[in-house]
């Protein structure tokens, strides 16, 4: 039984768990939400002139929707590992000040050219945020808590697409104001949003624990110690060196947690893999529909579009999870991270390119049906290996084998993957 001094501390863990909900999660919510409204820009513009505007021809619209995703993957990976040396208070606020000026400025390109440079830039800024996101969760929540937590990002990005689209009406009605296409002021008015809250993050990110303005002497204290834990188990100091990197490379897990990437009961049970094997399945069937759009009623292709959400954003969630809580020390889950990140956004480029014969998309629905799959399967490899290597410490335990502190990682016996 526990003492009494334990279930008050874990009352008190509780109560500073709700108030970090309040204060921290909101704000990466938040920048999560402008990013995927600034980056769907594109499309509500292409439906209201732009490509006339522009004079796009044949496939120029589809090459500047796919080479956003060039430097967004490229960003990823440096992202992970330089924010692990910079403040958060500072990297964040810039990234969005950075996406939310050339968000602004597509409102004013002349042509091709200038659409494709600034696609480009917005790509780089916006494919350091994710990154710098998910490690800064990682400094306030314990792995435990993370799954959760991440998955906000995630319900962000879907509010965007709820929102996005009658935000975009509104601001389409200023067509002509001032002698601009409603398509320019919708990247205007967003981009200057953007910079606003940038301003406002700088403000609301506190530096570290020590010094947040929204935790009081008692609640510091107690984040001390919850800090000290997550020390323990990430078996690093924030820092990471060159052989973190190749920790991070050289393990499997890190690319089939990247290439499988395309939560409530997670975190309760510390089982990421459910959500992901239960989900999946219902993504497969949401797209089975939709390479059948001639035969079932437009309630149903509706229908399987939640299907296909549902799949799509616990999946993703609780694969960064998994992958995040189950990677040591700091410096190897940076670069893990940054990885699968990378990997994963790889899939932003193909998309461009083959959701392209409407009004079916057969090729694209079939695609992303065989990812689904893919996925399925390669989580359960994944899970498999999971499983054989904690076998192996287990038995290296009860040998009583040690490594030293200096060389702790997940691969350690005394690290257990969950």
């Amino acid at each position: 039984d526990e003492s009494p001094e334990a279930i008050e501390f874990k009352k008190k863990e509780r109560k500073l768990v709700r108030k970090l909900d309040t204060f921290v999660a909101p704000v990466v919510m938040m920048l999560m939400l402008i990013s995927y409204l600034d980056r769907g820009n594109i499309g509500f513009a292409a439906t209201q002139g732009m490509n006339e505007d522009l004079n796009l021809k044949g496939s120029e619209y589809n090459i500047a929707v796919s080479l956003f995703y060039i430097t967004y993957i490229l960003a990823e990976f440096p992202a992970s590992l330089l924010v692990k040396r910079l403040s958060f208070k500072r990297v964040m606020p810039a990234i969005a000040f950075g996406w939310g000026l050339i968000c602004m400025c597509v409102g004013f390109v002349k042509g091709f050219a200038s659409l494709v440079v600034l696609r480009l830039l917005l790509g780089f800024f916006e494919g350091c945020l994710f990154p710098a996101l998910t490690l800064f969760l990682a400094n306030w929540y314990k792995r435990e808590e993370l799954g959760l937590r991440v998955s906000y990002l995630f319900i962000a990005s879907a509010l965007s697409g709820a929102f996005g689209g009658l935000i975009a009406l509104g601001i389409l009605f200023m067509n002509g104001t001032a002698g601009y296409a409603g398509w320019r002021w919708l990247y205007i008015i967003e981009g200057i949003i953007t910079i606003a809250f940038s301003f406002i993050c700088y403000f609301l990110v506190p530096e570290n624990y020590s010094t947040a303005y929204f935790l009081n002497a008692e609640e510091k204290a107690i984040m001390k110690h919850r800090s000290e834990l997550m020390e323990s188990y990430s078996g690093g100091d924030g820092k990471y060196t060159k052989k973190d990197i190749k920790l991070a490379l050289t393990d499997i897990k890190t690319w089939l947690h990247g290439i499988l990437q395309v939560a409530v009961l997670a975190d309760r049970y510390n089982a990421r893999w459910i959500t992901q094997m239960i989900c999946a399945p219902i993504g497969i069937a949401g797209y089975a529909i939709l390479l059948n759009l001639d035969k079932v009623s437009p309630g149903v292709q509706y229908f399987a579009t939640y299907l296909i959400s549902t799949a799509c954003y616990l999946c993703t969630g609780t694969n960064i999870a998994w992958h995040s809580m189950n990677t040591a020390p700091d410096g190897k889950r940076a670069a893990a991270l940054g990885v699968q990140l990378t990997l994963t956004n790889i899939g932003g480029v193909i998309s461009g390119q083959i959701y392209r014969d409407p009004p079916n998309y057969t090729l694209g629905h079939a695609w992303s049906l065989g990812s689904l799959g893919f996925a399925w399967c390669g989580w359960w490899i994944l899970l498999f290996i999971y499983k054989r290597r904690d076998a192996w410490k287990a038995k290296a335990r009860a040998e009583g084998v040690v490594i030293p502190s200096e060389d702790f990682s997940d691969r350690s016996p005394e690290f257990k993957y969950q």
